[in-house]
């Protein structure tokens, strides 16, 4: 339920992206402001929307309905509730006065026209920021009564307003003025993401007897500073790519937002739905201090991952270019573009099964009460991506004699041996909490075996197809490759899925 939710949004996001390819292209001015803007409002909603409030929300709530305390529970949501909204609302003021000062830390590269209608998207943009923190308390509610198709679905809603916006003012705008509208577009959206979870999810937690600071209360905003500042450092990592990358040429930061939009669909479709069903399932184990039911659950879940995310990985680094041209390559976005998002895909696929990993050992340690490792862990993780992506971005493309335009795919590519260091550190943190937990070595040779085996007939297809041609490139080589795939693990004898048949 969770990754049909998470499907049904991010198809949405994909076709909004194909439209705003089609307007805007990969460099121009509007397309960086647009991209760069978006990150800063946004990254209210992810620290304190689904980052900070599922980890120290969800562990507290879910705990709670497993011990039978439902009325307490209810108590604690709407109270958590009312100090996130009045939170946002001072966080929110602040923001979009201060935005200019905002710009100088997350693109201090820009100037002139780029500058300027960044500053102006973003005092539109950040009241969609407090909407969207509160449709992720519901988020909250709903997936901790296992109501997961609605929770995650909704995002498509947030999506449908900027889809409304590119359609209704696309064709004959000048790029500035459609910028502004699909900002506009944004904020309506995230009111429908909001308005859609909003009735379900008070129904669900009615029942308290009104707002109180009660212990469980205390304990989740205990919880939430550390969460916090722990998934901060994670999406800090996402601004430190953008403000190196606006010190690279114009087209830099879009490519780096097409990609991610990309890179992010497994990761959400595998990562983040099996993380998020996990969550509550691991927080009821946990209160009932059942360990083996605990590494039971995480060695299922890995193996569920890993079984998606390293096919995904091996089309990212060998087929980047067909999967970007048959999305993107419309309109303005030339096929010149999709070879750059296609560079910065391959060095996303380096970390993306450390980072899918992570994301379950993050809300594993959530669930057993232990919100500091992963602090810990995450910023260890930041300072290597900042080292890292300084000098794979800015000076290797010099040294190595390639345009430095490529500085963005070398930031991807930091991020993902970042990622591995911090997934190394999470597993081992874990496991020493509750014993060994982990993928077996056989299962994940046999998979990268597969894959990259599978991918061999494909790559030979796309290398006959011209690049003029991405739909047909599409259609022809993804299929091939995702049905090869299937057909491999099936005679390697690989578990579909990570699960085997129950007799």
């Amino acid at each position: 339920m969770v990754a049909a939710g998470i499907l049904t949004s991010r198809l949405a996001g994909l076709v909004r992206t194909t439209i705003f390819s089609y307007y805007f292209g990969l460099r121009s001015d509007a397309a960086d402001a647009f991209n760069a803007a978006v990150r800063i409002p946004n990254l209210l909603q992810n620290l304190f929307g689904e980052g900070a409030l599922s980890g120290s929300f969800i562990p507290v709530y879910a705990g709670l309905r497993a011990q039978g305390r439902d009325t307490e529970a209810s108590q604690v949501a709407r109270t958590i509730f009312a100090l996130l909204m009045l939170v946002m609302a001072v966080l929110v003021l602040a923001g979009v006065l201060a935005t200019p000062l905002l710009l100088n830390l997350i693109a201090p590269g820009f100037a002139g026209v780029r500058r300027e209608l960044a500053v102006r998207l973003v005092r539109i943009l950040f009241p969609a920021a407090g909407l969207l923190v509160a449709a992720a308390w519901c988020l909250g509610v709903l997936n901790s009564h296992h109501k997961f198709l609605l929770s995650y679905a909704s995002g498509a809603a947030w999506n449908a307003g900027m889809i409304g916006a590119l359609v209704l003012f696309g064709p004959g705008s000048p790029l500035e003025h459609l910028a502004v509208m699909l900002a506009w577009g944004s904020v309506v959206g995230a009111a429908l993401q909001f308005a859609v979870q909003a009735p379900t999810a008070f129904r669900l937690s009615s029942g308290g007897t009104g707002l109180a600071l009660t212990e469980p209360v205390r304990r989740a905003v205990r919880d939430f500073f550390p969460v916090l500042t722990s998934r901060g450092a994670v999406q800090i990592s996402a601004y430190i790519d953008t403000l190196i990358a606006s010190w690279l040429p114009v087209g830099a930061v879009t490519g780096l937002q097409n990609a991610s939009l990309l890179y992010t669909l497994p990761v959400s479709l595998f990562g983040i739905s099996v993380s998020a069903a996990e969550l509550p399932a691991l927080s009821g184990v946990a209160a009932r201090a059942e360990t083996d039911a605990l590494r039971t659950r995480m060695d299922a879940a890995l193996q569920r991952l890993t079984f998606f995310t390293v096919p995904s990985a091996v089309a990212f680094a060998l087929l980047g270019d067909v999967i970007a041209g048959a999305l993107l390559q419309h309109g303005r976005f030339r096929p010149q573009d999709s070879l750059i998002v296609w560079g910065i895909l391959a060095g996303s696929a380096i970390g993306l099964v450390a980072a899918t990993q992570s994301r379950l050992y993050s809300v594993a340690h959530y669930a057993i009460g232990d919100t500091r490792s992963p602090l810990r862990f995450a910023l260890i993780r930041l300072a290597f991506v900042t080292l890292l992506g300084w000098y794979c971005a800015l000076r290797a493309p010099g040294l190595l004699g390639i345009a430095a335009i490529w500085g963005a795919a070398g930031l991807t590519a930091s991020a993902g041996v970042s990622g591995w260091i911090e997934f190394l550190l999470l597993r081992r943190s874990f496991n020493a909490r509750v014993g060994h937990t982990g993928v077996p070595a056989a299962y994940t040779l046999k998979l990268w075996s597969g894959a990259i085996v599978a991918a061999v007939p494909a790559y030979l297809v796309k290398m006959q197809i011209p690049v003029t041609q991405p739909l047909a490139r599409g259609a022809a080589v993804l299929p091939l490759y995702g049905g090869a795939f299937l057909l491999l693990a099936v005679l390697l004898h690989i578990p579909i899925a990570g699960l085997r048949r129950r007799r």
